[in-house]
């Protein structure tokens, strides 16, 4: 016996087909949706907790920040300590200068020279004096500058021809003369004093000798 289908089988199966993709179109539509929610909450979870790694390191550098402000205000004031010491430990040192100046003076005076006025502003000195010629002056300053170590970097500002009246009948021709010096400080004189022995110890070499035949 022949059956004949009679029904529209090729409007069933392209329905069928339309339903089957659109189907599949919206399985993939919430398969996308669910990946793209998974993907959406996986960053938001990284962008959380990024975020909160930024936020426990900004903490950390602000306590740094705090900690290295109080390292600096320490730093200030252990400087500050350290200049006061060195301040008072100069003014220690240097109560003796005056004696020492006076002390250099006499042994660096040339005969015929003569000091008249001494004024001490902290380390410079300025003195003024008379002497019988300008060659005693020269030997003054030689001896300032080379024969002590209280005394450095003497500089003659003025020499005027004066004269000394030794008797109504009596005039001598000098030299009036000003001039400056720097007043070393007892540290600085303890200092070259440690350095001279050092130098001197300094290796000397020599060349080997050699005989020939």
């Amino acid at each position: 016996m022949i059956l004949i289908n009679l029904l529209p089988h090729r409007e069933a199966a392209r329905k069928l087909r339309r339903d089957t993709f659109n189907a599949m179109l919206g399985l993939a539509a919430v398969v996308g949706l669910v990946i793209g929610g998974g993907v959406y909450l996986w960053y938001q979870n990284q962008i959380s907790e990024q975020q909160s790694k930024n936020a426990f390191l900004q903490r950390e550098i602000k306590v740094l920040d705090d900690q290295i402000k109080e390292i600096a205000t320490i730093e200030a004031e252990i400087a500050a300590l350290t200049a006061r010491q060195k301040a008072v430990e100069d003014l220690q040192a240097d109560r003796n200068l005056p004696v020492h100046l006076l002390n250099e003076l006499v042994k660096q005076l040339p005969d015929g020279v003569y000091v008249t006025n001494l004024k001490q502003d902290n380390q410079s000195v300025t003195i003024q004096g008379v002497a019988q010629s300008n060659e005693r002056i020269s030997e003054l300053l030689r001896n300032l500058a080379d024969n002590t170590p209280w005394l450095s970097k003497p500089d003659l500002v003025e020499i005027v021809a004066g004269s000394v009246a030794l008797s109504p009948r009596d005039q001598r021709r000098v030299a009036n003369f000003n001039l400056r010096v720097r007043l070393t400080r007892a540290s600085e004189v303890k200092a070259a004093g440690a350095a001279a022995p050092a130098a001197s110890a300094a290796p000397v070499s020599t060349a080997p000798s050699k005989t020939g035949k």
